[in-house]
């Protein structure tokens, strides 16, 4: 898997309709402002938190707070003996996954550190993917290369406990050697790609991990790749809301059916979760 060549379509394009798109919606420019405001905060902060993001800020394009939901669940995970390897799907550059191997590191822990990407920017999406010409706009876009993420985490002293997997999610996750999940980020930004990481991983996610969704509220084709799944399954999950685009639940303890929705879009999805974050 290491060495397969993948193939990605280099079109990118100045994605200005999809800027103006968002700038409509005021929802989008709150998060923006906020965004701001925490990234101003974290530069001078002498938290825990802050001082790991300093280290990888360059690196990412994750919120301050999804970068602090992956902190946080990382912490859920090692405090509460969650067992199973920390993955991420979709690492562009390697800040967020570098950000969760600082973690581990903070908090003494052992687990391996499983980076899955294209390295060669975003596939194009499909027809499934409700808002397919904005989406295109970005084929190719957000690249890291495999080289450039080694380095970060070399530089980082992370390097030994990472795996970098290169290739295509439905190339590669099928076939992952991986048994028990604790930590999954699933930053995959297309339908076929974010459905593929929970059709391939989902059941290795042990009961009570964390699991967590970059795009749910930014792309509709993640979106409806999430509610597809849960309402295929007949799972009930408590989703959260971390900024406008990302949210994250914890994996219940069993996966009682559930009736399904009539429209997979207005899947009943709980506001709480079972999870006390207090002193995480």
């Amino acid at each position: 898997m290491q060495n397969e060549e993948v193939q990605v379509p280099q079109r990118i394009q100045h994605p200005w309709p999809e800027i103006l798109r968002r700038a409509r919606d005021p929802r989008f420019i709150a998060d923006c402002a906020q965004r701001l405001a925490m990234e101003g905060w974290d530069l001078i902060s002498p938290s825990e938190f802050s001082s790991l993001y300093r280290q990888i800020r360059n690196y990412t394009m994750c919120s301050n707070a999804r970068l602090r939901g992956l902190y946080r669940g990382v912490r859920y995970a090692v405090h509460r003996d969650i067992p199973g390897d920390v993955v991420e799907c979709g690492c562009a550059r390697g800040g967020s996954a570098a950000l969760m191997g600082l973690t581990i590191r903070q908090l003494k822990s052992k687990r391996k550190l499983w980076l899955f990407d294209s390295f060669e920017g975003l596939p194009a999406p499909t027809i499934k993917d409700p808002d397919f010409e904005l989406a295109d706009l970005f084929t190719g876009t957000c690249i890291g290369t495999l080289e450039e993420v080694r380095r970060l985490f070399h530089r980082l002293n992370l390097a030994d406990d990472a795996e970098f997997v290169k290739g295509l999610f439905r190339d590669t996750l099928p076939h992952a050697p991986l048994s028990k999940i604790a930590v999954l980020h699933i930053d995959g930004d297309w339908y076929e790609s974010v459905k593929v990481c929970l059709e391939s991983l989902y059941d290795k996610v042990v009961p009570n991990g964390y699991i967590q969704l970059d795009d749910y509220g930014y792309w509709k084709g993640a979106r409806r790749a999430v509610d597809e799944f849960f309402a295929e399954r007949g799972i009930e999950v408590n989703l959260r809301t971390l900024d406008y685009s990302g949210r994250f639940f914890i994996k219940p303890p069993s996966t009682l059916p559930v009736s399904l929705p009539q429209q997979p879009n207005k899947m009943k999805l709980r506001s709480e979760d079972p999870v006390e974050w207090r002193g995480i």
